[in-house]
């Protein structure tokens, strides 16, 4: 298996999934983003994204999905859900979630806070920072109840949702964390998995202009 990564980008989720699994696995870290500061990058992914991910014949680039692969093609260790487990369409609701609903916004506001500032799209950044911050109201309500998502341990979910909540500390909108979801990203963090995988390259500082 290999995996191209950036530091800090969601090729994250699958690196610390791989590391959580002690899977033997190849790393390419680039530059971020690569499809500007290695041309040559879109030679293996056309999309110029990371992640890219191979393992044998197949290739993906959607890191939730990834995860969801590594979990039920190979052991799982526990961190994967069965489709008879009671709680499945919450694992796959929660997995999901973390991309479609809580990452995306991050990923425009970092374009047009970061990577391409300017002033006239300002506001742009400052809608979608908000959007992110409401969408968080169904993970704070969760977890004034429960330690993790879903089956009362640590799953891939929990690995997907903490990586939009890390997205979130870079971009500095942790300020806006309820005590309970702080509480829960610096439990995930402290996880010896996430320390290995957030080790690869150089950490993504940026200024706090939220």
């Amino acid at each position: 298996m290999k995996l191209w990564h950036c530091a800090g980008a969601r090729s994250l989720r699958p690196l610390w999934a791989l590391e959580e699994l002690g899977l033997e696995y190849e790393l390419e870290v680039l530059p971020f983003p690569p499809r500007f500061m290695q041309p040559d990058y879109l030679q293996v992914n056309s999309l110029g994204t990371v992640p890219f991910f191979t393992d044998g014949d197949t290739a993906m680039t959607e890191s939730a999905g990834i995860c969801q692969y590594l979990v039920d093609r190979y052991e799982d260790h526990g961190l994967g859900l069965r489709p008879d487990h009671p709680e499945y369409g919450a694992y796959l609701n929660w997995l999901h979630h973390s991309d479609a609903t809580l990452t995306f916004p991050q990923t425009i506001a970092l374009r047009y806070y970061f990577l391409e500032p300017d002033p006239g799209k300002r506001a742009v950044a400052d809608d979608y920072a908000k959007w992110f911050r409401a969408r968080l109201r169904r993970l704070d309500e969760w977890l004034e109840r429960h330690e993790y998502l879903v089956a009362g341990h640590f799953t891939i979910a929990d690995i997907a949702v903490g990586y939009a909540l890390f997205l979130g500390q870079v971009l500095h909108l942790d300020k806006y964390y309820k005590p309970q979801t702080a509480a829960y990203l610096q439990r995930l963090m402290s996880r010896p998995a996430f320390q290995r995988a957030n080790a690869h390259g150089e950490p993504m500082v940026l200024p706090d202009v939220v």
